[in-house]
């Protein structure tokens, strides 16, 4: 019930303007009182709730799948006992199980398993077998102090509105409940002879957590925790994430996706060295490049030893050394285990997977949760909805744009780290720099379309499926010749930023296509993305940058000013902004100038004020930059936010539409380009709150464009003849009320 509960609120918001949110003057201090102190974090083993009564037996399984030379132990690895416990299905999500150390040793607990015929065992008896011989996930952490929080950081004067000021600050403070550090009295000794087992990899450095069910460290959201923590000037927390992933190269030679053994098969986008530059560009603090320098090196060596290969181009028939995202794993994923497993055995199936088929599944799984974007049609081989898409993963055989960009940059990076301190190093991460530089505009760049694309080994041509990655070359300094020769060309690559302020209520989703149900595909954005995007505008050369907005034919949208077929997608197969009221159960208009419902006076309806003389990549910077906040602030207000003297929290009964009764506001990891007070929704768990990455993209945005942010108009949970009587304007996109309600029904049903 949790999860359905969870997905309702997702899709619980409403999409229609209300009221300016009101911002009175005042100063950077708040004249309320956020929380500094350490955390008090709850531990508490989760009851397993069996959908199934505890007298019944479990459905029969498939033969296991083969043990994982890469995962340590007998228990939290595939096997028999996981398989059970996930096919009993004793937990929404298939983490939590993963999560909870023993409370015995491994050989006990593994005793008390196979004590069980698995043919007859039952739901009851794996209740108890959990409760008795496992304890409560997380337990191996504890909450911390964090060194040097300043409740009243600098970069709050930058930002001019006093409420959105105040939500900066709020959003500050949130660094002190997700600070942790390993709590070793709770962590189990080495396996196999320990006192317990557990999957936790304990850290000899305080970190902070992403937050919700990500209860540990992670690889690439620790980038963005990390450009929020420079502007909250907390640099021995950086220094400590750092640290931790320095003690990980040294262990297991690269860095996990995360902090679990489960995760030691696969990494994330490398960002550490991002991450390292960035810290001391922030701090000069030169003396962690002693020991980083060493590290650095063996992390890229990695990605070059286990994920690159060599790639002809069939453009110009030069060979190129390029990386991919391409896990060595033949089961299902431990932390996702029953997720995979039904995939791969949809007992529906008419024709079922062959084994080799299945472990090819599962290790298409796995590159796919490598690449961070879990999941997406961009790497399906035919894009359909839910498992279905997932069962044509094709992770392994997609060059990505986004990886390649993100290590060509890390060589730049690395050579300017070492300086004059190592000219014969620094001149060779330049010169493999060049070579990756030349393969992306080579395989991934089309100049007519002015985008970029991943490269297919399959088909060995281009993708044609448009996504967010398109932005990340030229947030890493790779900006095509074509989109340097003009003015036109700059705007026409970023056109489709455009389109989005005029056409939908949100900020940039991943992908156009929103018939997946898959989280990083339309209508969910990410804080990531919305930074990358901005990192891209920001790249460009001020002499492309002057003139001013173009706008559309007076009978055409802003759709008619995207390059044709860069997003392959005809203006009407774009996904619909939903309306409500008088239009109920309609989208807005799908062609034509009645699609750009958001256009206003300029500017676009929570896009911020504009200014005369402002150039066509300000106004976007400008209207993505308040959009984005928007996105963060009415959805945390939407689910309980408040501020004393600034902002009232809604009442009860709007709170219960969002099932935030009690409730004093989300940061959610992903948003609706849809609904600004909505979380984002789908994928393998229940929308997440926290959010680590959220925080630190909502801070840097403070920090960078504060004096552009203009306090949002968040739509109305509920909607009255009231609100229809106050002036809402007629041009704004919302969801309908009943629409919704419908939703929630069926949900509860399913």
């Amino acid at each position: 019930m949790l999860t359905k509960r969870l997905h309702l609120a997702a899709l619980a918001g409403l999409a229609h303007w209300h009221g300016v949110l009101a911002a009175p003057s005042g100063t950077a201090t708040a004249p309320f009182t956020v929380q500094t102190g350490v955390p008090t974090l709850t531990f508490s083993t989760s009851v397993p709730s069996p959908s199934a009564s505890l007298g019944a037996t479990l459905p029969s399984q498939v033969a296991l799948p083969p043990s994982q030379w890469w995962c340590i132990g007998q228990i939290f690895c595939a096997g028999s006992l996981l398989q059970t416990v996930n096919v009993a299905q004793l937990y929404p999500d298939p983490k939590t199980f993963v999560d909870k150390p023993t409370k015995k040793s491994s050989q006990q607990v593994l005793s008390d398993f196979g004590a069980f015929n698995v043919s007859t065992v039952t739901e009851g008896d794996l209740v108890n077998f959990v409760d008795n011989d496992f304890s409560g996930e997380g337990l191996e952490l504890e909450g911390i102090a964090l060194q040097g929080f300043n409740a009243n950081p600098p970069f709050l004067n930058n930002v001019s509105d006093p409420l959105l000021r105040s939500f900066a600050q709020i959003v500050n403070s949130y660094w002190t409940q997700l600070a942790r550090s390993t709590n070793y009295s709770s962590t189990c000794d080495d396996y196999p002879g320990g006192q317990c087992e557990g999957s936790f990899i304990p850290l000899n450095h305080s970190f902070v957590i992403p937050g919700g069910r990500f209860r540990e460290q992670y690889y690439w959201d620790s980038y963005w925790i990390i450009q929020g923590l420079i502007q909250s000037q907390l640099y021995e927390s950086i220094n400590g994430t750092l640290q931790n992933f320095m003690d990980e190269i040294e262990t297991f030679g690269f860095i996990p996706n995360g902090g679990r053994i489960y995760y030691l098969n696969r990494s994330q986008p490398p960002l550490f060295i991002h991450m390292l530059y960035d810290y001391v560009t922030a701090t000069n603090d030169s003396s962690i490049l002693e020991r980083a320098l060493p590290l650095a090196e063996v992390e890229l060596t990695w990605w070059q030893n286990n994920r690159t290969s060599e790639v002809t181009s069939p453009f110009t028939g030069q060979t190129y050394a390029m990386a991919r995202y391409a896990v060595t794993n033949t089961a299902p994923r431990p932390e996702s285990y029953l997720t995979d497993y039904l995939t791969a055995n949809d007992p529906t199936l008419t024709t079922p997977l062959t084994e080799e088929q299945r472990a090819d599944l599962y290790g298409e799984l796995a590159s796919g949760a490598e690449t961070g974007w879990d999941y997406t049609a961009r790497f399906e081989s035919i894009p359909a909805l839910g498992n279905p898409g997932l069962r044509s993963l094709n992770v392994s055989n997609n060059i990505p744009v986004c990886l390649n960009s993100i290590l060509y940059k890390a060589h730049i990076l690395l050579a300017d780290l070492y300086g004059s301190s190592n000219a014969s190093a620094a001149a060779t991460h330049l010169q493999v720099a060049a070579g990756i530089r030349a393969g992306i505009l080579d395989l991934f760049w089309n100049s007519t379309k002015l985008a970029f694309y991943d490269f297919n080994l399959t088909s060995n041509a281009r993708n044609d499926i448009f996504t967010a990655a398109t932005f990340y070359p030229l947030w890493n300094g790779i900006i095509p010749d074509e989109v340097l020769s003009s003015q036109e060309n700059a705007f026409g690559f970023f056109a489709s930023l455009n389109m989005v302020f005029n056409r939908y209520n949100g900020t940039f989703p991943t992908t156009f296509i929103d018939y997946t149900g898959l989280q990083w595909d339309a209508p969910n954005t990410w804080p990531p993305h919305q930074y990358i995007a901005l990192q891209a505008l920001r790249a460009l050369p001020s002499n492309l940058t002057s003139n001013p907005l173009p706008t559309p034919p007076s009978n055409e949208s802003a759709y008619s000013l995207v390059p044709v077929g860069q997003l392959a997608l005809t203006e009407a197969q774009l996904p619909g902004q939903p309306l409500r009221g008088p239009q109920a159960n309609q989208n807005v208009t799908q062609t034509g100038p009645g699609a750009d419902l958001n256009a206003l006076n300029g500017t676009v309806v929570n896009g911020g004020n504009a200014t005369a003389g402002e150039g066509w990549n300000h106004v976007l910077q400008r209207e993505l930059a308040n959009r984005f906040f928007t996105s963060a602030l009415c959805s945390w207000h939407a689910t309980g936010g408040s501020i004393p003297g600034y902002l009232p929290q809604l009442s009860p009964a709007e709170l219960n539409v969002t099932n935030s009764i009690g409730n004093t506001g989300n940061m959610f990891e992903k948003f609706s380009n849809l609904n600004v007070d909505s979380s984002g929704f789908g994928g393998e768990y229940t929308v997440q709150a926290g959010f680590g990455w959220t925080n630190g993209a909502v801070l840097w945005v403070a920090a960078t464009y504060g004096d552009l942010l203009v306090a949002p108009e968040c739509p109305p949970l509920l909607y009255t003849s009231t609100n229809a009587a106050t002036g809402l304007r007629s041009s704004s996109a919302a969801v309908l009320l009943a629409v919704v309600v419908s939703l929630l029904f069926h949900s509860l049903l399913s």
